[in-house]
Formats: C-alpha cells, sequence, structure tokens
C-alpha cells in the first residue's frame, strides 16, 4: 500500500520570494476551487493542508477519475516553503546528468547497490544543501562547475528547491495544469516530480 504523491517544484524561485509565490498560486487554486481555502488535516508531513475543491478534477489528467481518492485521509495539497531537497520515496536514484554537457553520471551499478566513487560529492550536496550548502560539483566528463540545483537527476527522483506543491495520492496531474502553475510562478521552471511513501 503507501501513500502516493506529486510535486511541482518550482526549481527558479528563490528563499527571496518563495512566500510571495506560494501565496500567489494557492489563492489562485482557492479561487478556481481546485482547493479549499480551509486548511485540515489532510497531508503527510504538515499539520494542516488544503483538501480537494470541488473543481479538483480540472487538475487532472481524467477529470473523471474517481477511483476513491477524495475519500481518503491524506488528499490535500501541502505547500512548503523553505530550503529543501525534495524526493521521490521509495526506490534508489540511477543517475545524474550534467546540464552543460549532458553527460550522465550512473550512481548505480547492475546489481542495484551504490556506486560509492560516483555517489561521494552528491551525498554531501544532497545531506547539506537544505541547511545553506551550496557546494558546486565539477561535471567528471566536462569538468564544468554545476550548482547544486541544476543537477537533472534520472527520473527526477531528487529536486532541490524553496518551493514546493504537493497533491497527496490524487490522480495524475495533467500537464496544462503543471504549466499553467509553472506561469503563475512567473514562467519560472518546474519539475513534476512523483513518488510513494
Amino acid at each position: 500500500m503507501g501513500d502516493w504523491f506529486q510535486t511541482i517544484v518550482d526549481v527558479e524561485a528563490g528563499a527571496e520570494d518563495a512566500d510571495r509565490l506560494a501565496a500567489r498560486v494557492r489563492d489562485w487554486l482557492i479561487s478556481v476551487e481546485v482547493v479549499l481555502a480551509e486548511r485540515t488535516d489532510c497531508v503527510l508531513g504538515a499539520e494542516v493542508g488544503h483538501p480537494p475543491g470541488p473543481a479538483a478534477g480540472q487538475a487532472l489528467e481524467d477529470p473523471s477519475s474517481d477511483d476513491g481518492w477524495q475519500g481518503l485521509w491524506s488528499n490535500g495539497l501541502d505547500i512548503t516553503v523553505g530550503r529543501r531537497v525534495f524526493d521521490a520515496g521509495q526506490g534508489e536514484v540511477e543517475a545524474v546528468t550534467c546540464p552543460h554537457c549532458m553527460g550522465a553520471i550512473r550512481l548505480i551499478d547492475d546489481g542495484w547497490e551504490l556506486i560509492d566513487e560516483a555517489w561521494a560529492p552528491f551525498r554531501e550536496v544532497l545531506t547539506d544543501w537544505p541547511e545553506g550548502y551550496d557546494g558546486v560539483i565539477a561535471c567528471p566528463s566536462c569538468d564544468q562547475p554545476v550548482e547544486p540545483t541544476a543537477w537533472r537527476w534520472a527520473d527526477d527522483y531528487f529536486v532541490l528547491g524553496h518551493l514546493g506543491f504537493t497533491f497527496w495520492n490524487w490522480p495524475p496531474l495533467k500537464q496544462d495544469f503543471v504549466a499553467e502553475v509553472g506561469w503563475r510562478l512567473g514562467g519560472h521552471r518546474t519539475v513534476l516530480l512523483a513518488g510513494k511513501l
């Protein structure tokens, strides 16, 4: 079993504008009734979140999807503001890609064991980035320095950012909805991370 989630992460929002952008998107989602304004105990990892509204189907690939998700206890929206490493929960990350040369670095061998030598520089970044560490890693392929937030993780397993919108147990979100959230964030690049706890 377990709980599924989808998180839209703004990878361009900085600490100084995350609160303002979160409020902008939250107010829009409430105004179009995708979520309700009231906050209840409906999310994991936070005390309260926004339950789905009567127009929640507008955000879904299949608006008529009714697999009982709205009857679940954890079915709300959690808005996270603050420096954080968002992750997909279960599983392992296979590789990470340099944004400059598009060279992929394998992090797991054929037996699904972590390759310690490849993983070591990223472990420090992922552990310390939420605390303010901004260590730049040189790409092993092109030797270009890469900021922590610029690495592209396979299957978007990790995303570093200051703002995330987590939809708990919702059916798949439609791409137009995800794009609209990005537009409402000022055209920022967003990543849709999906996972399970």
